[in-house]
């Protein structure tokens, strides 16, 4: 049994999830809502939401936890080469909804429905107004041809999902993000599931412990919520700050206007929705999928 959430943005311990073959692995509890407050203590905690529009708001914190560090993403000859010489553009911010949108509606192998429901997004755009979520997007002939978008707290980033209409749009995507973020001085990018195209790029499986542990950490200061400058990573691999990662830039690319605030200042409390029922858990989650 899991517990329903009570009306408050508080949470059982992470450790409380269940564990295959008791359960689902990581199905920590079900209830609540998705605002910004209970949202925002969720990804604090190393916990996410994930349910179908059938079931009841459901809460994850699986162990063990696949991360990528940004400093670590796997560069190989082939995508330095599209870094390089592909005809792209890539934007921050610019077109967040239509990246949500767009990875909702995205084919995932084993999948017929999707977990971004319209609850989800509207969800994550009132994040994005609040400057916690982000996107990072892609476009190629004046057209949106990857991305992804997460939410950004102290520096740790919360990979949500990733899409791509062109092939490697959504790599080239996650390039940046990771030359952005080390610019900024994040640690950590949160990737939820384990699936291959990620291993492939670097990222890793960790202990839950280890997680939580450089969350608290992490996501104990870092850059003021805010819109991403939207041209922030243009021709980052065309230049000198490219395909090997470096140490650390934050504090000197941050602008002077930027100051370490609680995320908490920026998200006022809402009401809580309710949820109706247990179920099995959606398939497809993950910011891995939707295409290369």
């Amino acid at each position: 049994m899991i517990p329903w959430l009570p009306p408050e943005p508080l949470f059982p311990p992470v450790e409380t999830a269940l564990r295959e073959p008791n359960g689902p692995n990581g199905l920590l509890a079900a209830g609540g809502d998705l605002s910004p407050q209970r949202l925002v203590a969720a990804y604090r905690n190393g916990i996410f939401p994930w349910f179908s529009d059938d079931e009841p708001i459901l809460w994850w914190s699986p162990d063990p936890r696949m991360v990528l560090v940004p400093d670590e993403i796997k560069i190989g000859r082939a995508l330095a080469k599209v870094l390089r010489n592909k005809a792209y553009t890539v934007r921050l911010d610019t077109a967040f909804a239509a990246v949500a949108s767009a990875c909702a509606t995205a084919p995932r192998d084993g999948q017929a429905g999707t977990w971004i429901t319209a609850e989800m997004q509207e969800a994550y755009r009132r994040l994005h107004e609040l400057g916690i979520a982000h996107s990072v997007e892609t476009w190629i002939d004046g057209r949106l041809a990857g991305g992804l978008y997460g939410v950004a707290i102290g520096r740790a980033f919360y990979g949500e999902s990733m899409f791509a209409r062109s092939t490697d749009a959504s790599k080239i995507a996650l390039a940046h993000l990771c030359v952005h973020l080390r610019r900024r001085g994040f640690g950590i990018i949160d990737c939820q599931m384990e699936t291959a195209h990620l291993a492939s790029l670097g990222a890793r499986p960790i202990p839950r412990r280890d997680f939580t542990a450089r969350l608290a950490a992490l996501t104990a200061d870092g850059d003021a919520p805010g819109r991403w400058p939207a041209d922030a990573v243009e021709d980052a691999y065309r230049s000198q700050d490219s395909l090997a990662a470096g140490p650390p830039q934050g504090e000197a690319t941050r602008s002077r206007s930027e100051q370490s605030v609680p995320v908490d200042a920026m998200v006022a409390p809402s009401q809580p929705s309710a949820a109706s029922k247990q179920s099995p858990p959606p398939r497809g989650r993950g910011p891995g999928g939707g295409g290369q």
